[in-house]
């Protein structure tokens, strides 16, 4: 059974889901998953193949969804985004978004950052 904090993150990627859709991406993966790293989403235009954390929270007590994107979850999700293009022999240009979404009752609020990170060689 899914504790609380599971069902809310996992409609904050469904309402993410939509969002990109909606941009005229193509959902890829969901909760990809490669030795102990994971990307929640991996979405595709004919541009950018995109690689996204997404952050779900009830209320910002503790701050902003995305302040929680540490430098640490940067470095695993290029890490992952290195291995998946590799595997894959993806060729189009690769971008890391964060999505910041905050859920009061039935209401959210949906906070796009694209190309939130890059790597730094």
């Amino acid at each position: 059974m899914k504790t609380e904090q599971q069902k809310t993150g996992r409609y904050g990627e469904d309402l993410t889901c939509q969002f990109y859709e909606n941009q005229h991406y193509r959902i890829v993966e969901r909760n990809w998953k490669c030795y102990h790293l994971e990307v929640d989403l991996i979405v595709e235009n004919d541009d950018y193949l995109v690689f996204c954390e997404v952050k779900t929270r009830s209320s910002t007590i503790f701050g902003a969804p995305e302040t929680f994107v540490t430098p640490e979850k940067q470095r695993n999700i290029i890490k992952a985004a290195n291995i998946y293009v590799r595997n894959k022999g993806i060729e189009k240009e690769v971008r890391c978004d964060v999505v910041s979404i905050i859920i009061c009752g039935e209401q959210h609020q949906l906070h796009f950052l694209p190309d939130a990170f890059k790597p730094k060689w």
